[in-house]
């Protein structure tokens, strides 16, 4: 009986080993087939991935130095446009200066400008209170050559009328004196007395302007003297 079990136990031991020999064939035939990583095209992948982020930090890294590029581009622009707009505000303001200096120049020069119309001969060329104006003014130290300005002045005034008055501003007489009153100095028929109205009139002019030319040239200048 042990004998039958033996022959049993080796014939089973045997069908393990060769059942396990087949499988291990079949192992080692399958993992022949299977593929292996080729290392050289590992090394390869590597390189084609480092050359595409190369390429890539070139393309940004220019793409910054072009920005940088126009920034620096723009701010010159803009320097350049302010440079030109300041020195064109300049030259504005410097014509401006060149025109109101001329324009005062030209004012001067005109308020300096003797008068170069006809001179009369004499006092008898006039007539009214024209005629005793320019009387005054002779007795007064002024020449008859200042005489057509004295006119023109007192003409514009008041046309020589004693009773002219202007209500807006109270000046009065002959001389537009304002307010009227200031006449008094010279005598109380200030308000309708010629003579006391061009003799008030004369002292102011030369007081203030020292000739009738001068005050006339002020008035065409201002509107007023």
């Amino acid at each position: 009986m042990s004998r039958l079990w033996s022959r049993f136990a080796a014939r089973g031991v045997a069908v393990v080993l060769l059942s396990g020999g087949v499988a291990g064939g079949f192992y080692l035939s399958d993992d022949r087939q299977t593929p292996r990583p080729d290392p050289g095209a590992q090394v390869a992948g590597s390189v084609t991935q480092i050359d595409v982020d190369y390429r890539q930090e070139q393309q940004v890294s220019r793409q910054v130095r072009a920005a940088r590029q126009q920034a620096v581009e723009t701010r010159k622009r803009a320097r350049a446009a302010a440079e030109k707009a300041r020195k064109a505000e300049e030259a504005a303001r410097k014509k401006a200066a060149e025109e109101k200096a001329a324009k005062e120049a030209a004012a001067r020069a005109r308020a300096l400008k003797p008068y170069d119309g006809p001179i009369p001969a004499s006092c008898a060329e006039y007539s009214g209170n024209r005629k005793t104006g320019c009387a005054l003014m002779i007795d007064a130290g002024f020449k008859i050559d200042q005489f057509p300005c004295l006119d023109k002045l007192w003409t514009k005034e008041s046309g020589w009328n004693p009773r002219a008055h202007n209500n807006s501003s109270g000046a009065h007489g002959i001389p537009q004196a304002r307010p009227g009153n200031k006449m008094a100095t010279v005598g109380s028929d200030w308000e309708t007395n010629p003579v006391t109205q061009i003799k008030w009139g004369l002292g102011y002019i030369k007081g203030r302007y020292g000739t009738p030319c001068s005050a006339w040239n002020h008035s065409q200048n201002t509107g007023w003297y």
